[in-house]
């Protein structure tokens, strides 16, 4: 501040007395000075855009100071007090704002400023923020989607769905491929933090809730393949999802028949604390009650999810994210019958069941993150975590069935019934595993941005220490005779002939053992945009190094390092800014975590060696108008090389790897998607992938991987009633062919390749917004009502994951049985905001 007074003095003053003027003057001046400084006042809030998302770096000034917002929007400006003060607030992508303030001295006022995207008119296109991650390959998605579409399974899971390349075929779990990629395969973040799947899980009705509460997101992005060395090294994909920061205080609830939701919201006076907070219930009753087993099913799974923010000032911000959950499986079966077989020859496997399965899984995840942002080009970040889960997987049940033909006369009293049995034999499956996990890690992360370059570093450690008990077995009679295990190489001819060897279960696990990892990884990644001849650019280019060290008791210390290096390039033509084109690609590692260092006996093997792929994706982005509404068309084209890989067999959403990098592979596609309004005012995409890849196991020959899904459809529509546009609706529709699977855990996949049937699925969703949420409402008591009616799988397709493999004794022939998934399904929901 500087104040400045105009003097005018005589030229007939004696001289002497200039000298203590000019003191007096100084020493007027300096007590002004410092008077006013200790009398000024200080504004402070959040910078939004349209959306109520907080802007990062926006820039705040004014004539005397400035200031820049930090990751959470958050902004804290000292300005002078008694006068008229002229702040604007600017950011590149938004449209400035200026407002005036006459604050009285030592007071804080806060100011929450709604600042608009700015649009740059190119032709006939409009340049907006979304561009960012499109120019990056990264595919985003509205979180008024994700809390407006939900599904049998709702969350982001179930978006991600009808996106091509990405393939879930089964409902009830939250588990997806990515372009020829196992469940494995994808790295999940939320704020930064790494999400890991269950261990113990083998079904998707144990699965419980997906980590990502729909309700609390404020960005998602996904990214295929060809993603930089930031974000990890997996071989598939990379989901990044962030929390929102809340701006008022605000509460909502959603009641259903599979459950419930509340989140809880709200800030401090001087906008400094924020906490947001969310509570999920489900219950899968409804669910797996439509399958065919009759059953006692009693699921509960909950958690709590908390986001504590603070912004101490405009250059330190503290955030803790934390997470509690509690999965509860209890499932006691009954009877069940599937029907199957031809026209010809109709057949039915009938099954009595004794016994029940108690699973429960209890897991705690915390992070802190404290970031420095000592002026607007660099950031620092200091990141904490720990997970810990204890699960357990206890089952003792005998399964009785029979095997017979079904009467198939229309005009008989016992039509449908079972006139013949063919086999008799029981089954019984034991199990008690347990697995105690401790996951910490540490990170420090940087970043210096000037001028569209930005430069990207990180060092991160973990360690992990997971105790394990693996005790399962399987017993199996037909007609009183046992079964030996097909691996012991003894050919019985029962029942003409007795079997005089010993009595040994089918299947028998039996290991206990301690694994203690550590693991060191770091990246480095540089990043330009900007402006090449009039051409819009985008480059990048990064490496990532990873060491790590597994131990395990009564077995050598293994240690091993891998480096990689990745590349994207974009470019927008001066001449037709309507198109983007992309080259990504580069060196992906994947190192073996615990559930791929334990064999199929489930014993861990040390020295398995990461999975590697070299990664090659050429893209493009179009974008129209069609009925003068706004469309973009999405399409890439990849090619995938494998090399050191883990073969693995798939049980529903169970995976057991050999722990031998005793294979190579390649996969290819091509994925094309086209979203836009094809409805005024709403988002709808059709979707499109076609994949090939196949693996070479110990030289043996090219067979289909798992995850060969030739071909994927998707689509996402909605659409209003337009004289009722309260009433909305949304059509969630995937058609996915089959993948090879469906055998038996001992068959040699050389010898069975046959496909498990195409998965077909169409849900439907209506909603009626009594009070519609918009901007009139906020501060009302009920700022948003909605009931809405789901129809899950509309046509009752019959869907399913494996088989039940049945044998018969005197005929030596095993009969597939699929394992149908859920059938069609209403649901009631309800909810309201205030």
């Amino acid at each position: 501040m500087e104040i400045v007074l105009h003097l005018k003095v005589s030229s007939t003053v004696n001289k002497k007395f200039k000298v203590v003027r000019i003191f007096l003057f100084a020493l007027c001046c300096i007590v002004v000075k410092l008077e006013l400084a200790a009398q000024n006042a200080v504004i402070t809030g959040v910078i939004l855009d349209l959306n109520n998302n907080p802007i990062v770096d926006a820039n705040i000034s004014c004539n005397t100071s400035g200031a820049v917002s930090n990751s959470n929007g958050f902004y804290w400006l000292e300005v002078p007090s008694g006068q008229n003060i002229n702040v604007e607030f600017s950011h590149l992508s938004y449209q400035k704002f200026s407002a005036t303030f006459n604050l009285e001295a030592n007071t804080i006022f806060e100011f929450n400023p709604v600042l608009q995207f700015e649009m740059e008119q190119i032709a006939p296109v409009v340049i907006t923020k979304s561009n960012r991650t499109e120019i990056e390959g990264i595919t985003t998605i509205s979180p008024q989607i994700l809390r407006t579409i939900k599904g049998a399974q709702p969350g982001v899971e179930n978006i991600l769905k009808t996106l091509p390349g990405v393939s879930i075929s089964n409902e009830l779990s939250t588990q997806y491929n990515v372009r020829g990629g196992n469940f494995d395969e994808n790295l999940v973040y939320v704020n930064g933090i790494e999400i890991y799947r269950p261990f113990l899980i083998r079904s998707g009705q144990q699965e419980g809730l997906s980590f990502v509460n729909s309700s609390l997101v404020k960005d998602l992005n996904f990214s295929a393949g060809g993603f930089q060395a930031k974000y990890g090294d997996k071989l598939s994909s990379v989901l990044d999802i962030e929390y929102r920061t809340p701006i008022d205080a605000r509460a909502s609830i959603e009641m259903s028949l599979l459950g419930l939701s509340a989140t809880l919201e709200g800030v401090s006076k001087n906008s400094k604390w924020s906490a947001l907070s969310g509570f999920r219930y489900r219950n899968n009753s409804l669910l797996v009650n439509s399958q065919e087993t009759e059953s006692n099913f009693k699921p509960a799974f909950a958690d709590l999810q908390l986001l504590l923010t603070f912004n101490s000032n405009r250059k330190w911000s503290y955030s803790l994210l934390s997470n509690a959950s509690i999965n509860s499986y209890n499932f006691q079966p009954k009877t069940r019958q599937t029907n199957f077989g031809t026209i010809d020859q109709p057949m039915a496997l009938r099954i009595v069941y004794e016994g029940q399965e108690k699973d429960r899984y209890q897991t705690l995840n915390s992070a802190f993150s404290a970031h420095y942002k000592p002026n607007a080009q660099l950031h620092f970040s200091l990141i904490g975590s720990i997970f810990h889960t204890i699960e357990q997987e206890y089952f003792d049940i005998m399964a009785q069935y029979s095997l017979g033909e079904v009467n198939s006369n229309i005009g008989d009293e016992d039509f449908g019934d079972v006139n013949y049995v063919q086999a008799i034999g029981s089954q019984l499956n034991h199990g008690r595993n347990d697995l105690d996990a401790l996951i910490g890690s540490l990170e420090i992360r940087g970043e210096y941005k000037r001028l569209g370059h930005l430069i990207s570093w990180s060092t991160k450690y973990n360690k992990e220490d997971i105790r394990d008990r693996l005790v399962e077995w399987e017993v199996i009679d037909s007609a009183g005779f046992s079964i030996d295990p097909p691996d012991l190489g003894i050919f019985q001819n029962q029942p003409y002939e007795a079997n005089v060897g010993p009595l040994v279960p089918y299947s028998n696990v039996r290991v206990t053992q301690n694994a203690v990892i550590d693991r060191l990884q770091a990246y480095l990644q540089y990043s330009y945009k900007g402006d090449y001849q009039g051409h819009e650019v985008f480059a990048n280019l990064g490496t990532r190094v990873n060491s790590w060290q597994v131990g395990v008791k009564d077995s050598d210390v293994n240690t091993q390092s891998v480096w990689s290096l990745r590349a994207q390039l974009a470019i927008k033509p001066k001449k037709n800014p309507d198109l983007l084109w992309r080259v990504s690609g580069g060196f992906y590692h994947q190192p073996p975590f615990y559930r791929e260092l334990r064999n199929a006996n489930g014993k861990v093997i040390p020295k398995v060696k990461a999975q590697k792929s070299i990664h090659a994706v050429l893209g493009n982005t179009y974008s129209f108008d069609l009925w003068n509404r706004p469309f973009k068309l999405n399409s890439e084209v990849y090619y995938k090389k494998l090399s050191d890989l883990n073969p693995y067999t798939v049980e529903n959403v169970r995976i057991r790897y050999s722990a031998d990098n005793n294979a190579r592979g390649y996969a290819y596609g091509f994925d094309w998607r086209m979203n836009g309004e094809f409805v005024p005012g709403t988002e709808s995409w059709f979707s499109f992938g076609y994949l090939k890849t196949e693996e070479n196991i110990n030289n043996r020959g090219n067979i289909a991987r798992h995850s060969d899904q030739r071909l994927k459809f998707g689509i996402l529509f909605q659409d209003y009633v337009p004289n009722i546009p309260n009433l909305k609706m949304y059509l969630n529709l995937v058609y996915n062919t089959g993948v090879p699977g469906g055998s038996p855990s001992y068959a040699d996949v050389y010898q069975y390749q046959n496909r498990l049937p195409d998965y077909k699925r169409a849900d439907l969703g209506l909603t009626y917004h009594m009070i519609q949420p918009k901007e009139s409402n906020k501060g009302k008591t009920i700022e948003s009502l909605e009931f809405g009616l789901e129809l899950f799988n509309i046509f009752n397709v019959q869907n399913s994951i494996t088989n039940t493999w049945v044998r018969d004794s005197y005929s030596k022939l095993q009969y597939a049985i699929p394992n149908y998934l859920t059938s069609r399904i209403i649901n009631f929901r309800a909810g309201v905001s205030f």
